[in-house]
């Protein structure tokens, strides 16, 4: 079972920046960064459509040039581009590229395509995203993020050819993990934070799920396995 770093490791730095990146990478398979781009067509890392929460400043990412963008704080550093993640991460670790927008996403794919950091998965919650994905990449692992059971997505991850699964955690049941692996379909569930959590992730045979301390997840699943034998 892999562990992916939630926006790096967000319960331990500040989301989406290469501090929480580094803080994730100690003990996470992947950490993942949400990423959206900004008026002169760079992609940077960020969750919500505006700056406000997470930095100094305020309006929306796609109203910035990436040089503005650099002028606030995100957390004791500027707000990192892809292009600084893949560097940042490349053979030391996987990333999961979260597409947040409905927008032509050849910016990103051409800076995965000339990357080597493996492995890499891209997921997204809108589906003819990782349709062009995979038609452009035709190698690249996709995954279909939900929060919702309508219309059916696992039909619809047959239909986009994704490779994953990623429902919310009060979505999962064990019968979802085991339609999912008929399939082929891997299953990440998200965001999980408790032992709680955790454990009935993995009562429900998941491949996999997001935290924001994927440390402390590492040695809940460790006690777990100390339990069991």
């Amino acid at each position: 079972m892999f562990v992916i770093g939630h926006r790096g490791a967000a319960a331990i730095e500040p989301e989406n920046t290469l501090r929480a990146l580094r803080a994730g990478m100690r003990c996470a398979h992947f950490v993942e960064v949400d990423v959206r781009t900004t008026r002169d067509g760079v992609p940077v890392i960020m969750h919500d459509a505006t700056i406000d929460r997470t930095t100094s400043g305020q309006g929306k990412v796609a109203e910035f040039t990436l040089a503005e963008l650099k002028q606030f704080d995100a957390g004791k550093e500027s707000i990192p581009t892809l292009e600084e993640v893949l560097r940042l991460v490349e053979g030391k670790c996987g990333l999961a590229v979260e597409l947040k927008e409905e927008r032509d996403p050849a910016p990103i794919l051409e800076l995965i395509t000339h990357s080597s950091v493996e492995p890499l998965l891209v997921v997204s919650f809108h589906a003819p995203m990782l349709k062009e994905v995979k038609r452009t990449l035709r190698q690249a692992r996709t995954g279909l993020i939900f929060s919702h059971l309508n219309p059916d997505p696992l039909e619809t991850a047959m239909v986009i050819h994704a490779d994953l699964l990623l429902p919310r955690f009060s979505l999962l049941s064990p019968t979802l993990v085991e339609d999912a692996h008929f399939r082929n379909l891997l299953v990440v569930t998200w965001t999980l934070n408790s032992a709680e959590e955790i454990q009935k992730a993995v009562e429900a045979r998941v491949d996999g799920f997001a935290t924001d301390d994927p440390c402390r997840a590492k040695k809940v699943l460790h006690n777990l396995a100390a339990a069991w034998y």
